[in-house]
């Protein structure tokens, strides 16, 4: 059995939050520790919301059960009456996260039997004590940088991989081209993308702005290399400018992990396609297909050196 962190700081939480609330002597007092239960998330702006939610829903339904109560009488009918206004007011209000905890507020009004000023002020420091606990104890989030940047290494070096293959794949044609680092891509940016999330939403003053642009850019080298792969497994017939493709190759796995790439890149696939168009006719239908794959792989290589 693991305990994971949001696990020990639900249980620390709730432990500050009612001990803080008997040491204030207020009634109901263990329900700040529900209030806590409910508030902690897994970043700190979803902490927020949440709170902010559960804050608004209970001090509604705090006099709205008053109110509901004191015409209808403390009867259990009258929470028919209650929930099915209650309800879609919250959801009105976009406030609905609320509803679950702010039935503990209800409960409280229930049993009470009397709205009174001093009820009112208990209730409204067991919300604040809940909240205000679940809201300190999840400002401590941990650093996840590292996992990210462990992430933009092996993005990396699966690129490298890739480009190397496709490159050794066009110089000797009697090769298959392997495609595993393409699958292993595709898993570390799925990875990459829940980590982004959690990173930018605990940042709450707005989002950082090294990872999202980064990982972006290299999904869209990755859908250029995906859409790229079809047309290398046609080419069949070795011939020059195949080769010249696979020596580009070359050079841009080695320079993929500089922090921009070198106008003579562009210089050099920009003279590649110039000397494909200066090449005479095709003599037969099968260089035909094969120039023409060509042609869209080198359209697909100016696309993942935009993508910067």
């Amino acid at each position: 059995m693991k305990i994971g962190l949001r696990t020990l700081k639900t249980a620390v939480g709730v432990s500050l939050s009612v001990m803080v609330s008997q040491l204030l002597q207020l009634q109901y007092f263990s329900s700040s520790g529900i209030l806590t239960l409910l508030c902690i998330q897994k970043s700190r702006r979803k902490s927020i919301q949440a709170a902010v939610s559960r804050f608004f829903a209970c001090l509604i339904s705090m006099f709205f059960a008053s109110g509901v109560f004191f015409i209808f009488g403390y009867y259990p009918y009258s929470f028919l009456i209650l929930m099915l206004l209650f309800i879609p007011l919250c959801v009105r209000l976009r406030i609905q996260e609320g509803i679950a905890s702010s039935s503990v507020i209800v409960m409280h009004v229930y049993m009470h039997k009397e709205a009174s000023l001093a009820f009112f002020a208990n209730e409204f420091l067991v919300i604040l004590v809940g909240l205000g606990t679940a809201l300190i104890i999840n400002a401590y989030m941990p650093n996840i940088e590292r996992q990210l940047n462990r992430c933009k290494d092996e993005v990396e070096l699966l690129f490298q991989a890739q480009l190397q293959e496709i490159a050794a794949y066009l110089r000797d044609g009697n090769r298959p081209c392997d495609v595993k680092a393409m699958q292993r891509l595709s898993d570390v940016f799925k990875r990459a993308k829940s980590l982004v999330l959690l990173y930018n939403e605990n940042h709450i003053l707005g989002k950082d702005e090294v990872y999202s642009p980064y990982f972006e850019k290299r999904e869209q080298q990755y859908d250029a290399l995906t859409r790229m792969i079809p047309y290398l497994s046609r080419i069949t017939v070795q011939m020059e400018q195949r080769e010249r493709i696979g020596e580009f190759l070359f050079t841009l796995s080695a320079r993929l992990r500089q922090s921009g790439w070198s106008p003579d890149l562009h210089e050099d696939l920009c003279k590649i396609r110039q000397y494909h168009k200066l090449l005479p006719m095709p003599e037969s239908r099968k260089e035909f297909e094969d120039r023409a794959s060509l042609f869209v792989v080198a359209n697909e290589l100016e696309l993942f050196l935009k993508a910067v």
